[in-house]
This record gives structure tokens, C-alpha cells and sequence, in this order.
């Protein structure tokens, strides 16, 4: 088979280049050696935001850019991504105020802000804001940014690349690509039956995150002056420390932050680590220190301690940054890097260095324009599949789902219209009764809804449902994935 374009790796870069692309008309073939957002692009701190602390690096267009697609992002999945108001707790050893609200200021100002609240100063006395805090913890500030289901982000992008005619293969590998006669001959391999098969493409683009250097030197045979540098980012997850839909951004002694986040209705998301990573990426997980590194930022802050034992869940990943030469990993630049080898007979080969979930949908568009490829900017107005919510009235829409749908629990209701937005009816049909939605896995995962991720979305494994597809993998019963299992090798 021949595309335009064979796109490597199926993270948010990848499938971001793939669906713009293939919304310009050309033809595109996107491979992922395994599922969909598996590695870095599931194991983010789910946020869409401008980062304020860049702003201390003075990457002030980074943070501008990032600010002004939040907006877009907000506008085109209001179904995946919400506004999130962020508590900035304030004390006098660490960043003087006069810092803090100067870059505040800026924050609210230089990205065009238009539909999120503003900065405000707090006395934590005043407000429930300061739910959970340590008495000692008396001032701070609130400004907004934005969460996002991040791997359902990766997922809807590659849904909706395909629906503009691209392929997508997932479990499939690249085996190895040459230049032949100014086009790439790639081979492909299936991993779920060994099946190789050959393609060619005008144009590579090497989206692979953090094994684009393995594409390049392993796959490709070829050498590069521009280096990724590796850096490991850990969560964890407890259960809810405190009331309310705000999150806390809790500076350190050491000038690295760590966030506080409500995560599935009953937990508190806790993260990021910063460290320098030097291994297998598909093989990372959290080290104990990490752990009590975050468990120690929140005590520094909380009136109740978290400790080790407390933790229900974590996960880490490996993000691949350009490696601009930060002797300290948690200052390694957000940026991106595009880098175009372009011989005069053809072939032209792209990779991505670096990037952040927030610019995904720029840096595709800068791709599409370094490889001077002609048609209008299109997808920062164009819903993502079950984005096309009327006025982008989430509570509204959720509201009428629920309606048409009497039978659904109204946890059961609110999650399918943040995971499927309007595509939730894809779901439901004309089901009467919860009986008539199939089998019922745990957690109100039924057989309509695994049936639909299988034949929509690309699932293929119980892990793919629960931990990337449903996000359910928190609620379900132990038995859970063995039943999915089971249903899938049936089906």
C-alpha cells in the first residue's frame, strides 16, 4: 500500500500530525507498536495549562502558546477537557508574593484569556478553598487552568483521523524503512499474529516519543545531531483528602511544585517527580523515593499527613524532552523541536523532539506547515468526536442524557457524557432498561460500551478498556479484567 504519509508512534503527537493530516486529504497510515496513548500520553498529570512555572525559565512564548490553545482545546472537547480552579497556598520562606502575583498577572494576561475565571488573592480562613490545609497556611491565590482525560485526548484524535480516512494500526510495529527511488519503504509487522507486511510513503514522520531516537538510529539506520533527553514523571493516587472541585499547586523547598487534584470523584491525584530516566520506557514505575517525595510535599502543606501505606494507585512515564542542556531535569525546556531531513530526491523524514499534551495540536500544525504542505488551519475549530455538544453546554447535555436515559444511575450518566460526549448515544440506542445494555462488568461497564470501544476506538484488552478507554480501572471489582478478558477472546 502507498500513503502520503506514515506517521510513527500513536501518542498525542502522532495522532494529532495523523488526524490534521488526513483532514487535509492526505492519505496517512498511523502505527503504534502497542495500544493507543500506552506509554507517556496516559501517564501525564492530566492538565491542559499554560505552566506557570515556565514563566520562572523564562519560556515566555511556550507559555503563551500554550495558554492560547487551552482555549481552542476547551472549545472543541468540552466533554474531555473542564475548567479546574487551582489554590496556590503562599509562604513567606519560598516565593516572596510579589512574585507570585506578578506572575499571575502575566498568566491571566499574555494568552488571551477569554473565558476562564481570573486570578484572586485568599485568606484561607474565608474562603473553602482552603479545605484541607494546615492551620498555619493562611494566604494564597486562585487562578484557573484546565484537566483533561489524556488518553482518551490521544484516542479521540485517532477516532476522528480515521473517520477522515487514515489508517490506524495499533499492536503493529515498525520493523525497519529505507529510501528507495524518493519514497520510504517501510515494513510493518502485526504482533498479534507476526504477519509482516510492506507500505510506502512519501513522508515519515517520527512521532515516537520517547523511542524516537531508537527509530532513528535502530529502524531507520540513520544518525541525528538533535538528542531527546529522557525525563521520568510519577503519580500517585489517594483516596480524597479533601472537599471540593479545586486543586492545590504546593511549592517546595527544592523550587519544584507538585499538584493536588480530584481524581474519579473518590481520589486525589498527587504528582509530578522530575528525574533524570536511563532504561527501558515501557518498563518504568515508581521508585519508593519518588513516593515519599510527594507524600512529603503534601505533608508539608496538609492538617492531615499522607504516607506510603496510603496510596491506593500509581503510575509513571518517561517523557521524552528536547535536550536543550538543563543540568537539572525538572528545567529541561517544554518546548518542541521539528526536525526536517529533506534530500532533493524525495523521502522526507520528520521527527518530533520534545512537546507538552497542550500544544499537541500546534506542533501538528507547525509539522504539516515545515513539510510545506498546502490547506487551511482547521482543526482548532472542528469538535473532536463528541465534542459537538450544542453551546458547549456540558452540564446542559448531561443533563438531557440523562433525561432520555431514566434508567442510568446519574454517576452512570455523568461519566458517559465526559467520556463519549454526544457519541454516548452511539452507547445507549434505544436501550429501555440497563438488562437491555448486555453484560454488566463492574462498575456500570456494560456490553453495549465494550462492544463500542472495540469497534470505534481501536480496544483491543481489558486494560485498554478500563485503564485508557472507560477510566473505570479504579472502580471495578477484582474480577473484572478477567470477565473483559474472557468477553473479548469470545467475541
Amino acid at each position: 500500500m502507498k500513503f502520503d504519509l506514515l506517521v510513527i508512534g500513536g501518542g498525542i503527537n502522532g495522532t494529532g500530525i495523523a488526524r490534521d493530516a488526513a483532514g487535509r486529504g492526505l492519505s496517512v497510515a498511523l502505527v503504534e507498536q502497542d495500544d493507543l496513548a500506552s506509554h507517556t500520553s496516559s501517564a501525564s498529570t492530566k492538565l491542559i495549562h499554560g505552566g506557570l512555572r515556565y514563566l520562572e525559565q523564562y519560556e515566555f512564548w511556550l507559555v503563551r502558546e500554550a495558554l492560547r490553545e487551552r482555549e481552542r482545546l476547551l472549545s472543541i472537547a468540552p466533554h474531555i477537557i473542564w475548567p479546574l480552579r487551582f489554590v496556590l497556598p503562599h509562604s513567606p520562606d519560598m516565593r516572596p508574593a510579589w512574585l507570585l502575583r506578578l506572575g499571575l498577572f502575566l498568566y491571566d494576561n499574555i494568552g488571551g484569556r477569554r473565558t476562564l475565571p481570573g486570578t484572586q488573592a485568599l485568606r484561607f480562613g474565608r474562603t473553602p478553598l482552603g479545605a484541607g490545609l494546615a492551620p498555619h497556611v493562611r494566604r494564597g491565590f486562585a487562578y484557573s487552568d484546565c484537566w483533561v482525560e489524556d488518553s482518551r485526548l490521544v484516542v479521540l484524535n485517532a477516532v476522528d483521523a480515521a473517520a477522515r480516512g487514515a489508517r490506524v494500526l495499533t499492536r503493529t510495529r515498525l520493523m525497519g524503512a529505507r529510501r528507495v527511488d524518493g519514497v520510504w519503504q517501510a515494513t510493518l509487522r502485526d504482533l498479534a499474529t507476526g504477519t509482516e507486511s510492506q507500505v510506502t510513503a512519501g513522508t515519515l514522520v517520527n512521532a515516537a516519543g520517547p523511542y524516537v531516537s531508537d527509530v532513528l538510529g535502530g529502524r531507520l539506520g540513520l544518525n541525528s545531531q538533535r538528542r531527546t533527553r529522557l525525563v521520568k514523571g510519577s503519580h500517585i493516587v489517594v483516596k480524597r483528602l479533601y472537599r471540593g472541585d479545586h486543586a492545590y499547586i504546593l511549592q517546595n523547598p527544592d523550587r519544584r511544585i507538585v499538584f493536588t487534584i480530584p481524581y474519579e470523584r473518590r481520589y486525589t491525584l498527587i504528582g509530578t517527580t522530575d528525574e533524570a530516566f536511563d532504561g527501558d520506557p515501557s518498563q518504568v514505575t515508581i521508585a519508593p523515593h519518588e513516593t515519599e517525595y510527594l507524600c512529603e510535599s503534601v505533608t508539608r502543606w496538609f492538617a492531615r499527613p499522607v504516607a506510603a501505606e496510603d496510596v491506593v494507585w500509581s503510575y509513571a512515564g518517561v517523557r521524552a524532552l528536547f535536550d536543550d542542556g538543563s543540568k537539572n531535569a525538572s528545567e529541561v525546556t517544554r518546548d518542541y523541536v521539528l526536525d526536517l531531513d529533506a534530500p532533493a530526491d524525495g523521502a522526507r523524514l520528520l521527527s518530533v523532539f520534545g512537546g507538552k499534551i497542550t500544544t499537541y495540536r500546534r506542533l501538528a500544525e507547525q509539522a504539516l506547515e515545515k513539510l510545506g504542505i498546502a490547506g487551511p488551519s482547521w482543526t482548532g475549530t472542528a469538535a473532536l468526536p463528541g465534542g459537538d455538544i450544542p453551546g458547549g453546554d456540558f452540564s446542559a447535555f448531561a443533563q438531557d442524557l440523562g433525561t432520555a436515559h431514566p434508567f442510568l444511575p446519574a454517576t452512570q450518566v455523568l461519566r458517559l457524557a465526559r467520556a463519549y460526549g454526544t457519541r454516548a448515544t452511539q452507547i445507549l440506542g434505544r436501550a429501555p432498561t440497563m438488562v437491555a445494555l448486555g453484560e454488566d462488568f463492574g462498575g456500570g461497564l456494560t456490553a453495549a460500551e465494550v462492544d463500542y470501544l472495540v469497534r470505534e476506538e481501536f480496544a483491543r484488552t481489558a486494560d485498554d478498556i478500563l485503564w485508557r478507554r472507560s477510566k473505570l480501572g479504579l472502580h471495578v471489582p477484582a474480577d473484572t479484567a478477567g470477565k473483559l478478558a474472557a468477553y473479548l477472546e469470545a467475541a
